[in-house]
């Protein structure tokens, strides 16, 4: 048995308490003056495989349609221009979460960092922008899961869409309450097996795309739209790059997160950016912009069809409905610690940061994060769904820039990270101004009801949560 230090808080804005790890020499279980955290299940293969896990389902199986309608082929710019804001965010990301390996995430560093207010801003929202992904990345599962029907000569109608979504929406909270070391598992065998898949379909398609097999293929202008559509692409496909911020969210699950947390959030970045581009390149090369568009949501599809002929068709379908599932399974995860945060620093009632005592699951979180998930995962809006999540946690990441900057120059003495980013200020600054950039390039209904989150947010912060820690602090 081994003890070590960790930090906690009991509200946000305060100076963070002492915390010990009870268990193995990694660190089993965090205990507070609160009681018991949550325990450290997850290595480094996990954390991976929840970065990588999130992101790369809507990227490959859900956008190359769409992305290509809007940008043509320079839509691989726009996943590219994605990546390298992620990037510049998960450097930052990575330093505040060694020196707050907390659940929480985005919502923890920010509450910490720049106080009450930004801090439930953000924790509420974010739980919300979780919940949208989420429900984006079902009705892409639901979408993959009648295709694959359909190929397998069940006759299904497009109203089995939203019912398989929503029966999985249900499957997968049921899952995460029985352990997130089965959660954990689950991910790391679909991961594992969708990246064997993938890699063998853009290995091949990437040599027929520049002509090893003597294929001819379609020919386009590179910007045929302008650059604008780069622009306002990217600022779609996003919601794409969530999954490294995923792996923040449940740092109170990671074994040793002073080394696994920046190693699982920057590797899964650079992993899935270099796939999506490759997809991207691959897929308009093979039927071109306009004809990938008219595919829809399973365009990646038609590209193994093209190159494998059926058994392709039905690999990469395979292929989807793992990712969406692992997407959808890593941000239910995501989105139950990021209000299990949230209610430990009393900015939503205290009930939700309980854990069950068989499972040592937080139960009535993961019910606050599946309960919403499958509300919106019956509307089915696909585009909506994925630039709201995006807009919050553009924001989120913004705010989590500045924060390390405001960390270094006041440098309390709790402040402590393993990992240090390098020239901070010039990193953080562009990360901040970049991730609040792209947030112009949305659509107006996404803008208005992200803006709309976050005045309610602050609303409930002034209403409840500031009179609960006045309450408290007399």
């Amino acid at each position: 048995m081994g003890t070590t230090s960790d930090t906690g808080t009991n509200r946000a804005g305060e100076q963070p308490t002492t915390v010990s790890s009870v268990g193995d020499e990694e660190g089993k279980a965090s205990v507070t003056d609160d009681g018991t955290e949550l325990e450290r299940t997850i290595g480094l293969k996990g954390g991976l495989a929840i970065g990588i896990g999130t992101m790369i389902g809507a990227g490959i199986f859900v956008f190359p349609g769409l992305a290509a309608g809007q940008a043509g082929p320079a839509a691989a710019g726009s996943f590219a221009l994605g990546a390298v804001i992620a990037l510049l965010v998960a450097l930052p990301a990575s330093e505040l979460a060694t020196a707050m390996p907390k659940s929480g995430g985005g919502y923890y560093f920010v509450s910490r960092a720049l106080g009450s207010l930004a801090g439930a801003v953000v924790g509420i929202s974010i739980w919300l922008g979780l919940v949208f992904a989420t429900a984006f990345y079902l009705v892409g599962f639901g979408n993959y899961a009648a295709a694959v029907l359909a190929e397998a000569g069940v006759p299904v109608g497009g109203g089995l869409v939203t019912p398989l979504a929503v029966v999985f929406a249900f499957l997968l909270t049921g899952l995460n309450l029985v352990g997130t070391e089965n959660a954990a598992k689950l991910q790391n065998y679909v991961v594992g097996l969708l990246l064997s898949i993938l890699v063998v379909f853009l290995a091949y398609g990437g040599l027929d795309t520049v002509g090893v097999f003597g294929s001819v293929r379609t020919r386009e202008t590179l910007l045929p739209f302008g650059l604008f559509p780069v622009f306002t692409t990217a600022a779609l496909v996003f919601t794409s790059y969530l999954g490294f911020a995923q792996v923040a969210t449940v740092a109170g699950d990671l074994k040793n997160p002073g080394r696994n947390l920046p190693l699982a959030m920057v590797g899964s970045v650079i992993a899935v950016g270099i796939l999506y581009v490759a997809t991207i390149f691959v897929a308009t090369s093979a039927f071109g912009s306009a004809r990938l568009e008219t595919f829809g949501e399973t365009a990646i599809v038609e590209v193994a069809r093209q190159f494998f002929g059926r058994p392709g068709a039905i690999a990469i379908l395979l292929a989807g409905l793992l990712a969406t599932v692992s997407s959808a399974n890593a941000s239910i995860l995501s989105t139950s610690r990021a209000v299990f945060a949230v209610s430990k620093d009393a900015l939503i009632p205290g009930t939700a940061s309980r854990l069950n005592l068989k499972y040592g699951t937080p139960h009535v979180a993961l019910a606050m994060a599946g309960g919403p998930v499958v509300l919106l995962t019956a509307l089915g809006e696909v585009e909506i769904l994925a630039e709201v999540a995006s807009f919050l946690h553009l924001v989120m990441y913004g705010l989590m820039c500045v924060s390390l900057i405001a960390m270094r120059r006041n440098e309390p003495d709790w402040y402590d990270p393993d990992f240090r980013v390098p020239a901070y200020p010039l990193i953080a600054g562009v990360g901040a101004l970049a991730s609040f950039g792209l947030v112009a390039f949305m659509q107006p209904a996404s803008l208005a009801i992200g803006f709309v989150i976050m005045v309610l947010s602050a609303g409930w912060y002034v209403y409840y949560a500031d009179d609960v820690q006045l309450k408290g602090a007399l």
